[in-house]
């Protein structure tokens, strides 16, 4: 059994969705903090077979006891009906746009834990666009968010050097937990009236989007090293992927290497491995999958489909 012992007399709202969230609020309830609700998306039907699965974070707090509200939409009426004496909001990865009534109803009004160093990457994809622009670093910022988005001032930031082999799900992971803990850090002293929020430089402001399939569907003329950074930031949604013999076919893995050698598109072997041809270097196929079939290795997916090497992946 649980035992939360309230660390602060102020009531908090939890806002979130996605695993990214759930460090955050498990860190909120080891350290004390009254969680009086979870606010979350409605359950969704997932994948083929459309069963019927709940957002990561309601899993989360299920298993810590909490109180979870989830609705379609989010109306002020909903909120002063079931929690009317909450005091400050926290939200991670929710996946809706708060609105100013909403906002305005917490004395001290909503933080944001977000997976990029504001003002840069503002938005949906902060970390894949990151793993796609080649950065050397992110970091995490913490804001007390306004009516736009990713706009409001800064509470507290921290960077994180990344490397050059960094996969999407792998760094979520790394900033979520990097982001609970800078939490605990900036909340206590903000809600003490220890720190003064800082405007963002607006200016310098960059912005990210939702990622179609279109996007994750490889360009067989570009690089070597931009094409790895494509499979590495879209995968596992939505999915990185190439035509062959006019079907799907995914890249789930691949590696770099630097020599060059066929044509653009072109499957063959390398050095007792699959490559592709690409603009400059070669993308080495690690994992594929065609579709309606199970993943397998490039090489015994080779050794199975005879007209593999040599074709040309559109």
């Amino acid at each position: 059994m649980i035992i939360k012992m309230s660390k602060l007399s102020e009531k908090i709202i939890f806002f979130g969705t996605s695993e990214f969230a759930v460090p955050a609020l498990e860190i909120l309830v080891k350290e004390g903090y009254e969680i009086i609700a979870v606010v979350t998306n409605p359950d969704e039907l997932v994948g083929r077979k459309k069963v019927l699965t709940p957002p990561p974070i309601k899993i989360a707090a299920q298993n810590l006891g909490l109180n979870i509200l989830q609705f379609p939409s989010l109306k002020i009426e909903n909120l002063k009906l079931k929690i009317p004496d909450a005091d400050v909001g926290v939200v991670a990865a929710y996946g809706k746009i708060i609105p100013k009534e909403i906002i305005d109803a917490f004395k001290y009004g909503i933080l944001n834990v977000h997976p990029s160093l504001l003002p840069k990457y503002r938005g949906p994809t902060p970390i894949q666009t990151t793993i796609l622009d080649g950065e050397k670093k992110t970091g995490v910022t913490i804001i007390k968010i306004d009516e736009e988005t990713d706009h409001g001032p800064v509470l507290g930031s921290k960077a994180w050097g990344m490397g050059s082999s960094e996969k999407y799900k792998e760094l979520e992971t790394k900033l979520a937990k990097f982001g609970a803990e800078l939490l605990t850090k900036v909340l206590p002293d903000y809600l003490a009236g220890k720190i003064t929020p800082q405007l963002q430089d607006h200016s310098l402001a960059t912005f990210t989007k939702k990622f179609a399939r279109e996007d994750a569907k490889i360009n067989w003329n570009k690089t070597a090293k931009e094409i790895d950074r494509q499979i590495r930031a879209l995968n596992p949604e939505p999915g990185v992927w190439a035509a062959w013999n006019g079907r799907i076919l995914k890249v789930l893995e691949a590696e770099i290497m630097s020599e060059g050698g066929g044509q653009n598109g072109q499957v063959f072997r390398k050095e007792n491995k699959i490559a592709v041809g690409t603009a400059e270097g070669l993308t080495i196929l690690k994992t594929i999958q065609l579709e309606g079939k199970k993943a397998t290795s490039a090489e015994d997916f080779a050794r199975g489909n005879g007209s593999f090497i040599g074709a040309v992946l559109e």
